[in-house]
């Protein structure tokens, strides 16, 4: 009750703080023409030096390039992702305060973390998303996703997987893909993690039987053949990695990504709106942007403001059903 109450309290106590932030007490009539006439902040609601926190620093970058006006990342962290989001979703909305939205968008209200929806931001520009991929140990018995999904039936409750912590992205992945495989969520015991990365060395160790992360996330262990992908949860293979099979094709109906994009607060005007999805656009076309995603391993896939909004209200609709049958749902 008390964390719950906290969440909830939440938006109350960022609005406080917004209000008495210096950059957010004017409002402004500016226009697209002359947008922007000082430093904007791009919010990371995640920690420096992870990925979400790399894509939005390359982002300021070459926003810098492009307008010739300094654009600075604030990490602002805590609460499964709702500070920063919050932080973002309740400032001024004169464009100076730009999100870097994430996956969890999509489910932490569902979760009874924060109110927020995706419905308190104006979309601009889907930058990236990375499927979900079901790996195993080289040595391990299951070639096939087949193989994996008959072991699971025959031994209901025994099989490990791990990824991330517990109602993190990755366990709702592979949630939603034991409703899809008609099976029930706890037909495997999820064992909580600090991110893909240890839960990796968990699997090369032996003390987990699977992990479910992105492809990317392993792609060095796949690479030296050390892990092997049984599938991908996307609607087609991935060009980084051409020989993982989906899950469609093996029958089951079931696609899963983490995403990030850029948003601006509800009530932007609409010419900053679209002056920063034209630069985007520009940037996520640029060599130097496909160079640094392609060296960090992670997929571009661009959806712009109209687009991206569609996707967020779809991705909503679909982890509403997953986050209830988890037993996560606080709502």
């Amino acid at each position: 009750m008390i964390r719950r109450f906290l969440f909830n309290c939440l938006p109350l106590a960022l609005t406080a703080w917004i209000g008495c932030a210096p950059e957010s007490t004017t409002q402004t009539t500016e226009t697209a023409g002359a947008y922007p006439s000082r430093a904007a902040t791009i919010v990371c609601p995640w920690a420096a030096g992870g990925g979400t926190d790399r894509v939005s620093r390359i982002l300021a970058d070459l926003f810098k390039e492009q307008y010739n006006q300094p654009f600075v990342v604030q990490n602002r962290t805590g609460g499964s992702g709702a500070v920063g989001h919050s932080a973002g979703a309740l400032a001024t909305p004169d464009g100076y305060t730009i999100s870097m939205i994430t996956f969890e968008l999509s489910t932490m209200h569902w979760m009874g973390i924060t109110d927020l929806t995706y419905r308190n931001f104006e979309p601009v520009l889907q930058v990236n998303a990375d499927a979900a991929a079901i790996l195993v140990n080289k040595d391990s018995p299951f070639k096939t996703l087949p193989d994996f999904l008959d072991h699971i039936r025959k031994n209901p409750g025994t099989t490990t997987l791990s990824g991330t912590a517990t109602g993190g992205a990755w366990d709702l992945a592979r949630a939603g893909f034991l409703l899809a495989a008609g099976l029930p969520v706890d037909s495997v015991r999820w064992i909580p993690s600090k991110g893909s990365a240890p839960s990796i060395v968990e699997l090369l160790g032996g003390h987990v039987d699977a992990i479910c992360c992105s492809a990317p996330e392993a792609a060095a262990q796949l690479e030296s053949g050390e892990l092997r992908a049984l599938a991908v949860m996307s609607d087609e293979r991935l060009a980084e990695f051409p020989d993982i099979p989906t899950c469609k094709e093996a029958g089951i109906d079931w696609s899963a990504v983490g995403w990030r994009g850029l948003a601006l607060p509800k009530g932007t005007p609409p010419d900053i709106v679209k002056s920063l999805e034209s630069k985007a656009l520009e940037i996520v076309q640029s060599e130097a942007f496909k160079t640094f995603m392609k060296k960090n391993g992670f997929a571009i896939v661009i959806r712009d403001s109209a687009a991206f909004s569609a996707f967020l209200e779809a991705q909503e609709a679909q982890w509403k059903t997953v986050v209830e049958a988890t037993g996560y749902s606080k709502l």
